[in-house]
């Protein structure tokens, strides 16, 4: 079946031509996440994300695009309680995991002015629409690519090698954490739109390897880098999510099983190749958490983690609230706690929470192979 792709409303491009009017203070809010005076030692010196907008925590406040956070009601339950760019009512899987190592919630690369201080905690590179392939997300408008982190990475290994010098510079990035969570708009404002008619070219398992082919390389270049720790994330069940159900008609809320064994298969090739790389790189620490496996527990056990709704987005409009996105606060539901959909695409914050202890010991359910983070930064090398 063909996908043709939806329309955007006219108000959102009033949201996007004058975000301003819904949030004043979008970019302000973020100095006030310092560190809390409880946090314990840092199980590593820093935490960096690369990513989309699972994981993006301001950039695309930055870019001229129509993939933004920066207005009401996103960011209602987080710490600050108003808007930071996140694609949430509240915190993010990284923002969790940022705690649990001792460490502040990360800011964005785009908000820091380039000194050495701002960078030894980690930054976070992540941007909405983002995807493996260059071109994935461009209907959106601006974005950093994969491939466009990387450089910026790797900029920032130089902006630590002049400041810090080159010994000191490599320890921090072995040390530290590295978390990628990337692909959903690949399949999303890509190959399942047929951009660049991409389908006649590729088949879905050709197209899956090319995705974890170019990963592959990132992540060599990253070991290259120094870089020995790194969480890939899975793409999760986007065939569940209030859009699709939406523009498939599920009539009982039944998951679109193409899109979902497209993404299954992606995640199976994911985590051979990520066992590959630990055998071939000396000292990688590469694991990969199958967000898709983590998320479908979440699905069938709705009651024993409190949701109420797994199929209607707290904040939308149409059938599952998966035909216009989350524009304003009159849109939202009063409880997103008892939802697991946020909007169209992404979680809620109580999702992200169970992800996030997952990721971290496999409190819930495992998702983590080899190991997960717990394991990993108090593995002794």
């Amino acid at each position: 079946m063909k996908m043709a792709p939806m329309p955007l409303p006219l108000f959102f491009f009033f949201v996007f031509l004058f975000p301003s009017l819904f949030s004043l203070q979008a970019n302000s809010q973020l100095s006030e996440l310092s560190t809390p005076p409880s946090l314990p030692s840092p199980l590593a010196p820093a935490l960096f994300v690369i990513g989309d907008s699972t994981v993006d925590s301001g950039t695309n406040n930055h870019l001229l695009t129509l993939a933004r956070a920066d207005h009401p009601p996103y960011g209602r339950d987080f710490d600050t309680g108003r808007p930071t760019g996140r694609f949430s009512n509240g915190r993010l899987v990284v923002d969790y995991l940022a705690l649990r190592l001792g460490l502040p919630f990360v800011p964005p690369y785009l908000g820091l002015n380039g000194k050495v201080e701002e960078l030894v905690q980690g930054v976070n590179y992540a941007s909405a629409g983002a995807g493996v392939i260059f071109a994935s997300g461009s209907n959106l408008g601006m974005h950093l690519s994969l491939k466009r982190q990387m450089q910026q990475v790797s900029d920032t290994y130089e902006r630590l090698e002049l400041g810090l010098g080159e010994v000191a510079a490599a320890d921090l990035f072995t040390k530290s954490v590295f978390y990628i969570s990337i692909g959903t708009n690949d399949f999303t404002h890509y190959y399942f739109r047929n951009t660049t008619n991409i389908r006649s070219l590729y088949l879905p398992w050709e197209f899956n390897q090319l995705l974890v082919e170019t990963i592959q390389h990132e992540l060599k270049n990253l070991y290259n880098l120094n870089v020995r720790k790194v969480i890939i994330m899975g793409v999760a069940p986007i065939g569940c999510s209030p859009h699709y159900l939406w523009e498939y008609n599920s009539v009982y809320g039944e998951c679109v099983e193409q899109i979902n064994n497209m993404i299954v298969q992606l995640n199976f090739a994911m985590t051979y190749m990520v066992h590959k790389l630990n055998m071939e790189l000396d000292g990688a620490m590469f694991t990969f958490c199958d967000a898709f496996e983590g998320s479908l527990d979440i699905l069938k056990n709705r009651d024993r983690y409190g949701f109420v709704s797994t199929t209607d987005a707290c904040c939308g409009m149409g059938k599952y609230g998966g035909r216009v996105m989350c524009l304003f606060p009159e849109m939202a539901c009063r409880n997103a706690t008892n939802h697991v959909w946020w909007d169209q695409y992404h979680p809620t914050d109580a999702v992200n929470r169970i992800l996030a202890d997952n990721v971290w010991s496999g409190k819930h359910a495992e998702m983590c192979y080899p190991m997960n983070l717990l394991n990993m930064t108090t593995h002794k090398t």
